[in-house]
């Protein structure tokens, strides 16, 4: 196996990288810090900074009107996305807490973008079966509960349309997927890992993004 350039991210870097990328905005910012503040034990939930320009990217690029994301937290990803759909374009998040995404619907209206967003409180598997069952979906990012992402998965891809995207967040389970005793989300990310790569309807590709992002393309 060739490795390749092993290039050790340290906190400089880091700092570089995200220097070097689009800023986030001060709702963005905000939004980060309110988070951390106030809900320190899961803010590790958070998708990471970089991943606000790059799905908002992905957005762009594939030209994305209708989006559903499965796992709000406290909202930076749905804003990120939000902000980079056209006006008439629509996004579902699909969440289970109360709780924390009254943080994102404050951000969200503060940002400008409450009308692009949908929230939707309910068990996600429930909101995505109430969903048509025809492909009408451009785009979907998946980070939600590890042990029903193949369940989530298989909801979402009849609904891709032919060259939606699919992105899934944290598929390298903090290293925990080269674990051959992994057990709980670990082991339930390594089997939905194997899922991904055996789907002939999708073309995937995995990244070392963060905690690890698979983007998926409807063939």
């Amino acid at each position: 196996m060739t490795k390749g350039n092993d290039t050790k991210i340290t906190d400089e870097l880091y700092a570089y990288m995200l220097a070097h990328n689009p800023p986030l905005d001060a709702v963005q910012r905000e939004l980060i810090g309110t988070t951390y503040a106030r809900l320190p034990e899961q803010a590790g939930m958070q998708s990471a900074e970089e991943q606000g320009p790059l799905l908002a990217f992905l957005v762009r690029l594939t030209g994305a009107r209708h989006i559903v994301e499965v796992g709000t937290f406290t909202g930076f990803s749905a804003l990120s996305m939000a902000q980079a759909l056209p006006a008439d374009g629509r996004l579902i998040a699909c969440d289970i807490s109360e709780e924390w995404t009254a943080y994102g619907r404050e951000a969200w209206e503060k940002a400008g973008v409450a009308d692009r967003i949908e929230l939707r409180i309910a068990p996600a598997l429930d909101t995505l079966r109430a969903m048509p069952a025809e492909p009408h979906i451009d785009l979907a990012y998946l980070d939600a509960d590890k042990g029903n992402y193949i369940p989530y998965w298989e909801e979402l891809v009849p609904r891709m349309r032919q060259g939606g995207l699919l992105i899934t967040d944290n598929v390298l389970f903090h290293g925990g997927v080269t674990d051959p005793r992994a057990t709980g989300a670990a082991a339930a990310i390594k089997e939905f890992n194997e899922h991904v790569a055996a789907d002939p309807r999708m073309d995937s590709v995995m990244l070392t993004v963060s905690d690890g992002l698979t983007l998926s393309r409807r063939k």
